[in-house]
């Protein structure tokens, strides 16, 4: 392999890796600030912080693209809908209800969705091996929602939170998907950001004033900004940032497949931070939905040449 090549290879990684761990905080923060934050609130000021932020450093990308972006309007309010909306106040909602392990091994889900989606809407081939993947992976949400309960399952005795969780499993993979159908001419990863950003602040807006006319406004505390900035900062600017990055060098399938690493970074920080502990209906959670996953994304291994075909 060239040097440029691995340098490039390792970047693409490393980000992999980070955009992991960046991801996982959000279910662990959002679950500590559900009791502090009300869940639109909390989506409204992730993204209007997050925004400002990128601001100074997509100023020019913003100007430059003007005209593409205000003619891609539906696009970007779609997906802000998707990846600020239902990924940002319902999730919240559903952690009102359910525990950050939970949430992180719904949502490692992702990258199965992501190739449903992609099957349906872009027509690409699913082989016999990725059914399997997909059917382990769904067993093992099934798992999760049942918490390892039969009379959970034949009474359709799901937790709300959880269910919730999932409705953005699937926002987050439809989002994905919607990120590669760009269309046109590629923006620059920032100018893309910010675009989303604003896009979920102007979504959220009118569903957090409902909020906050309804008596659930977000009352201004040291506790609640610092929950606001861990959202938008690690959990918004820099996972977004890098995975949206690592989807411009890995391809969507690839990228999302950090999903399934975020739920270790899940369980660690909520074990260590909130208390929580893995149960029986997690560990077959897991024993499903990792090898699904592996099966349904990873790319099948290229068959040897033969001597004599290769002569």
């Amino acid at each position: 392999m060239p040097e440029a090549s691995r340098r490039t290879a390792l970047y693409a990684y490393t980000l992999f890796v980070l955009g992991s761990a960046f991801m996982a905080s959000n279910a662990v923060i959002g679950r500590a600030a559900a009791q502090v934050v009300p869940p639109v609130g909390l989506a409204f000021w992730r993204w209007l912080v997050a925004f400002l932020i990128v601001l100074p450093f997509a100023w020019r990308g913003l100007v430059r693209h003007r005209r593409a972006l205000l003619a891609g309007w539906r696009r970007f309010l779609a997906l802000g809908a998707l990846g600020m909306g239902v990924c940002g106040a319902v999730v919240y909602m559903g952690l009102q209800h359910t525990t950050a392990t939970n949430a992180g091994l719904i949502y490692a889900t992702s990258p199965v969705f992501i190739l449903a989606i992609s099957a349906v809407a872009l027509k690409e081939a699913v082989t016999p091996r990725q059914i399997v993947g997909i059917a382990l992976a769904l067993a093992g949400v099934l798992a999760i929602l049942t918490r390892g309960e039969l009379a959970a399952l034949l009474g359709f005795a799901f937790n709300r939170g959880d269910l919730l969780v999932l409705a953005g499993a699937v926002a987050w993979a439809v989002y994905t998907v919607l990120l590669r159908r760009s269309g046109g001419t590629p923006l620059p990863v920032v100018t893309q950001f910010a675009a989303n950003a604003l896009s979920g602040v102007l979504v959220l807006a009118p569903f957090y004033a409902w909020e906050t006319l309804g008596g659930h406004p977000v009352v201004p505390t040291w506790e609640t900004a610092v929950r606001i900035l861990g959202v938008a900062l690690v959990a918004s600017v820099l996972a977004f940032l890098a995975y949206q990055k690592t989807i411009a060098l890995l391809g969507p399938a690839r990228a999302g497949t950090a999903l399934y690493v975020s739920p270790v970074w899940v369980a660690l920080l909520a074990w260590a931070l909130l208390g929580e502990g893995l149960e029986l209906f997690h560990l077959a959670g897991v024993a499903l939905i990792f090898p699904g996953v592996l099966l349904a994304t990873l790319p099948a291994s290229p068959r040897p040449v033969s001597r004599a075909s290769a002569a």
